[in-house]
């Protein structure tokens, strides 16, 4: 018997995705759950070698959001290629730039081996070097979205730290990104990373259409007595630029282990969100 509902349908009126009215209601809760595979995933085994991984899942859900199925998605800092899997499975092509070529090539092997046997992909391309010289080969306003999560400074090198001792030097993880002095993470000064960050971003910006979108996840921190706003002091650069901020999502980790930060001396959170920066090109 033939039923009588009919299949949601997407608004005509709807320039920006290919959600539905209830989907889109879903998406604009502006607290997310982080979504993983679990560290004893297979396909995990990749994800998990970058000092600071981050889950195409999470990146899927902004590029449903935030794009259109055939759409062009660039992720200016690639790493292992998170954005470009979601692309893959999501129906979009993706553009990666990534400094190290070592990560380039995990890339590579993680969308030849983590991806449905069988699947039609659009293009995803990897080029290697530096994000703010790749980012003048690209056409101006030929990229739907741009999202990364861009470098966290220096703050991978903290490797007294019980999370980073526990979790990635105790298991003969990498701790940071490497030692190129194009990595604007290895700059020493704060004030100036964000400064170049902002202008990085900014350059790879030429290429993204009128009124489309950038999002960025990203972690506040502390390094030693102060605590850094990272979200914030990125908004604030990348509006000097022309962008205006739309969205400021939290991303809840509650998979994370606690440490005894401060104990017995002074209250230190342990921080089990990121933020989800999601800015408008004006």
């Amino acid at each position: 018997m033939a039923s009588n509902e009919e299949e949601p349908r997407v608004s005509p009126k709807n320039t920006l995705n290919h959600l539905t009215s209830k989907e889109w209601l879903s998406e604009s809760v502006s607290v997310w759950t982080q979504r993983g595979l679990g560290a004893a995933h297979a396909e995990a085994a990749i994800e998990k070698l970058h000092p600071a991984p981050f889950s195409y899942q999470d990146v899927a859900r902004l590029i449903r959001m935030l794009s259109k199925q055939g759409g062009r998605v660039l992720d200016p800092f690639s790493g292992v290629g998170s954005t470009l899997k979601a692309c893959a499975l999501e129906g979009r092509e993706g553009i990666g730039f990534e400094l190290y070529p070592h990560f380039a090539e995990l890339t590579r092997v993680r969308l030849a081996t983590e991806l449905p046997q069988g699947l039609e992909t659009l293009p995803q391309t990897i080029y290697e070097g530096d994000a703010r010289i790749l980012a003048s080969k690209l056409e101006e306003g030929s990229v739907d979205l741009i999202v990364t999560s861009p470098p966290y400074w220096g703050i991978l090198n903290k490797k007294a730290d019980h999370k980073v001792k526990t979790e990635r030097v105790d298991r003969g993880l990498a701790t940071n990104y490497g030692d190129d002095s194009r990595d604007l993470g290895n700059i020493k000064d704060y004030d100036e990373f964000i400064e170049e960050l902002g202008a990085t971003l900014a350059a790879c910006g030429q290429a993204l259409k009128h009124k489309g979108y950038m999002a960025l996840i990203v972690g506040d921190f502390r390094h030693k007595s102060r605590y850094y706003m990272f979200h914030a002091d990125i908004v604030n650069s990348l509006e000097r630029y022309g962008y205006t901020l739309q969205a400021m999502n939290v991303l809840y980790q509650r998979h994370k282990r606690v440490f005894p930060y401060g104990y017995p001396y002074a209250y230190v959170p342990n921080v089990h969100h990121q933020n989800i920066v999601i800015l408008r090109k004006v």
